[in-house]
């Protein structure tokens, strides 16, 4: 959502605070693109304003939103640490924020201050077909260094700042890779948890702040078990696992190409479907990078064979970004918008 925050409040620092026109302006937006993609559920971040965005989903035909947490408010007016939420068409039979287990995390070196840096949120959401389905909504960690230094110290010489900031920059980053990572570790055991004790269907959707790939966070898609039984895992790991909805969608869209290959009755080969790049969810000067996921369970696996969804579309709206008119896309969010669309299997 990007500083979503109703005038006359600042966020972060009192000069910040949206006059009318720019909040109608972002609102508008808002209202535009849900209008146009008509998503079912959707996960938010970076929420101050709780009971604007309640009401502004209500009116657009949302009866269900909920959230966990409350930003701090610092002299009345100035908001800090936005929270996640979840809107709905579908009942949400249940919600809460989701607690880490402390003993683990002391056992992996945590202390025990430890805590997500953005609560996060799991609703059970009854949706068609599927009934009860645990939805997570998070905001993990970014990679800005946990360390603050002052860059203009003139109590030091100019190479000795220097030092400095490079020291909290080296050792702030990776405190923040380390929270990043130890929250994605301490959510998937809680979403094991949870899985092995209801069955419900598990959807992980939100901004991860690193691309999966990296080794920080690839154990969210964890599918194979060293040293254990061959036989027993493939019996029953499918069933806890998470899968990342590109990677269905893509497996789906290769697995039609290559259907309409072999039907092709004339036996001459015909042109394959080009292959799909993924899209980009945010830039950074010259770079860009995939931050924002859906991760689900198995039941939206057709290779799963008590699967009941397929993944048959998977957009990143990214025209603000790539293509922004200014009185369009100036107040919008800097981060691509993940949709993906679920067709019941027949």
């Amino acid at each position: 959502m990007f500083n979503y925050l109703e005038p006359p409040n600042a966020y972060y620092e009192f000069e910040r605070i949206y006059t009318a026109e720019q909040w109608a302006r972002k609102q508008r937006w808002i209202t535009e693109y849900i209008n146009e993609q008509q998503p079912d559920v959707i996960g938010f971040q970076e929420i101050f304003s709780i009971e604007s965005l309640k009401e502004l989903m209500l009116n657009q035909g949302y009866n269900h939103f909920a959230v966990v947490d409350k930003p701090h408010v610092i002299d009345d007016f100035i908001f800090k640490h936005p929270v996640v939420g979840i809107a709905s068409k579908y009942p949400i039979v249940d919600v809460i924020a989701v607690e880490h287990d402390e003993e683990l995390a002391c056992s992996l070196g945590l202390t025990q201050a430890f805590s997500f840096s953005r609560k996060v949120l799991r609703a059970t959401i009854t949706l068609p077909h599927l009934g009860d389905t645990d939805c997570y909504v998070v905001h993990f960690k970014s990679k800005r260094g946990m360390l603050e230094v002052d860059e203009h110290n003139k109590a030091v010489t100019a190479e000795q700042n220097i030092v400095d900031i490079l020291k909290a920059n080296v050792a702030g980053s990776w405190g923040s890779t380390i929270q990043r990572g130890s929250e994605a570790t301490l959510l998937m055991i809680q979403m094991i948890t949870r899985r092995e004790a209801t069955l419900n269907p598990m959807v992980l959707m939100g901004d991860f702040n690193n691309d999966l790939a990296d080794g920080v966070l690839n154990h969210l898609l964890t599918n194979t078990l060293r040293f254990a039984p061959a036989m027993d895992a493939k019996a029953y790991l499918a069933k806890y696992c998470l899968y990342d909805s590109w990677a269905l969608f893509e497996k789906l869209v290769i697995t039609a190409d290559n259907a309409q290959q072999a039907s092709n009755s004339d036996g001459e080969n015909t042109a394959q479907t080009a292959p799909l790049t993924r899209k980009a969810t945010h830039y950074f000067g010259t770079s860009s990078s995939v931050l924002d996921y859906i991760l689900l369970s198995c039941e939206f696996d057709p290779s799963y064979d008590d699967s009941f969804f397929e993944v048959s579309n998977h957009n990143t709206y990214d025209r603000h970004l790539i293509n922004p008119e200014y009185e369009r896309d100036d107040l919008t969010t800097d981060h691509g918008v993940v949709c993906i669309t679920l067709n019941l299997r027949t």
